[in-house]
């Protein structure tokens, strides 16, 4: 195991520290006082002291490796999200398995088990549809699980989660402190936690300022710029088309502004577009879309960091992050009619 012959239960007795300390100190914990870390690696570096994965998985019953579930290895949302859980799991020496659940509950509980099988120490699942159907397997699967976004309308006790109903109010809020009293909602019809949430906000913002909340300007699209085409095309034949839409993401923005080009409307002049997530494609866009930033590589960190501390034993709870209006040139005030 290594070349000294040193063994960690050896440099536990030198360094005068429990074996779980020192196998938290060589994959750089945070939870190990700074000072012992520096001394237990100097110890092992003194040895020449290496430990092979599995040799390491039979001594601490660990694989050093969490499996990630997303929706689809395709959505840009899952690529930044999964960015940070590397990040925080590199550094502390831990490796991330991928796998897909294609949107669908069933799969997605197959691929959780598939992952429990081959013995991954933590799980973090992305846009769940299962949620807090999870913590009845808990108990049995004996591997922690945290949830990022969770989809399911109920709560679950491990997760991230962006505030939807704060940042979508500051969104809307935004669009009526430009002038505009016409505001429609472009949502999602998948039934999400998130999309109900955001709505939610909406509703609240537009009250708070005294403005009707009217029916026919809220629809529901399918998170595809397709499906928002087809949507703004019925909102802009109306004779009161809206002068500005939220848009539940910013996929679904990417199909307002087509839409509105291709009726020869002016953005943002004719029509502001609100978009939310702040993928990396919204400053590339023309006009450059005004959006609501939510913080996915910290959300990837923050969750993956709650695992180490389920690992360790420390208790956690569900985080709630918040997000960030970020103004660009797809929203200003109405056109003045007459």
């Amino acid at each position: 195991m290594a070349k000294s012959g040193l063994s960690i239960k050896d440099i536990a007795r030198a360094a005068n520290v429990s074996h779980s300390t020192v196998s938290r100190a060589l994959r750089n914990s945070p939870l190990v006082n700074v000072q012992t870390a520096d001394q237990i690696r100097k110890i092992a570096r003194d040895a020449n002291f290496r430990i092979s994965a599995v040799a390491r998985s039979l001594a601490t019953g660990r694989t050093n490796t969490f499996g990630v579930v997303v929706t689809t290895i395709a959505d840009p949302f899952a690529a930044e999200v999964v960015q940070g859980v590397e990040e925080a799991a590199n550094s502390h020496g831990y490796s991330v398995i991928l796998a897909n659940s294609g949107a669908n509950p069933e799969r997605e509980m197959k691929v959780v088990h598939s992952f429990e099988e081959r013995r991954v120490d933590g799980i973090l699942v992305m846009s769940s549809r299962v949620g807090s159907l999870y913590l009845r397997h808990l108990t049995e699967m004996k591997v922690p699980i945290v949830l990022i976004n969770n989809q399911h309308p109920e709560e679950f006790v491990y997760s991230v989660m962006i505030d939807n109903i704060a940042a979508s109010e500051e969104a809307t809020r935004h669009l009526i402190q430009l002038g505009h009293r016409r505001i429609a909602y472009l949502g999602d019809r998948g039934g999400f936690q998130s999309e109900n949430e955001r709505c939610q906000g909406y509703r609240q913002a537009l009250a708070a300022a005294n403005l009707p909340c009217s029916p026919d300007l809220i629809r529901q699209g399918d998170s595809t710029p397709e499906g928002a085409v087809q949507v703004i095309d019925e909102w802009l034949a109306r004779a009161q088309p809206p002068t500005a839409v939220f848009c539940y993401n910013d996929i679904s923005a990417v199909g307002a502004l087509l839409a509105a080009r291709r009726h020869g409307l002016n953005v943002p002049a004719d029509l502001s577009v609100m978009g939310f997530d702040d993928l990396p494609l919204a400053s590339y866009l023309n006009p450059t879309l005004t959006t609501i930033r939510q913080p996915m590589r910290d959300m990837g960190r923050q969750a993956t960091g709650i695992l180490f501390h389920l690992l360790d034993g420390s208790a956690e709870s569900s985080r709630r992050v918040s997000g960030e209006l970020i103004v660009r040139e797809s929203t200003a005030a109405p056109r003045k009619s007459g």
